[in-house]
């Protein structure tokens, strides 16, 4: 498992984020703004870093020049904004940044971008942190393309059966509580793949806050993460 910091400056994104990376298994560090995440980098270094593009003191693009020109961009980082231009995205995967994440995110592609970045070849990432330690500007390919940089590199399954042929039958013969459960695990899969995953349109829907609702797929074992059937859940 690895270190993971989170900079964002909303406390909700980084309280879930946390929750949710927690969940797998990760050691999480928040940062609210550049400052506090300066100070997290120059004190420990993390596997990984979650960084906000929109921030009060300094933005994070910004923030991503500097590290780079400070010889501290020897981590994976994952641009995340719910505003950002796809020149922005392009920019800062130019910059050093792995990929980018636009808000909302769905929680099944935090995890296979988070999982893709930390699987990355260990020398490669050496080889590149020695060149960035050197002095030496490094860009992304040439032929980067606006999905890499959107999605770094990565490709989404396909979303839910929704057709008659995908809905579920229940097994009337089970204990209430069985039952129910059943119930309410295929009631929040509908919902989900009927709002694109959207985790803060299905807590409208169903009237949930959205941390409860997390915690609910959680307990009713829907596999958020690795749904074979492809259900993103959006942050």
């Amino acid at each position: 498992m690895a270190n993971i910091l989170v900079v964002d400056d909303e406390l909700g994104i980084r309280d879930l984020l946390s929750e949710i990376l927690n969940d797998e298994g990760h050691t999480v560090e928040l940062a609210e703004n550049a400052a506090q995440a300066r100070a997290a980098r120059q004190n420990g270094r993390p596997d990984l870093v979650l960084l906000d593009i929109w921030m009060p003191d300094t933005d994070g693009v910004t923030l991503l020049k500097e590290w780079r020109g400070a010889g501290l961009l020897t981590m994976p980082v994952i641009m995340m904004s719910g505003h950002a231009t796809i020149d922005t995205a392009v920019e800062a995967t130019r910059i050093g940044a792995q990929s980018f994440l636009e808000k909302p995110i769905t929680l099944q592609k935090l995890l296979k971008t988070v999982d893709h970045a930390l699987s990355r070849d260990v020398p490669a990432r050496r080889a590149v942190a020695e060149v960035v330690e050197a002095g030496v500007v490094v860009h992304a390919p040439a032929d980067l393309t606006v999905e890499a940089a959107m999605t770094g590199g990565q490709s989404l399954p396909a979303a839910l059966d929704m057709s008659p042929q995908g809905q579920q039958t229940f097994d009337l013969d089970k204990p209430l509580r069985d039952a129910r459960d059943a119930f309410e695990k295929a009631y929040f899969e509908f919902h989900l793949a009927k709002e694109g995953g959207s985790m803060t349109r299905v807590a409208e829907k169903t009237g949930l806050e959205r941390t409860h609702l997390y915690r609910k797929l959680k307990q009713l074992g829907v596999d958020l993460s690795r749904n074979r059937r492809g259900a993103a859940v959006a942050l």
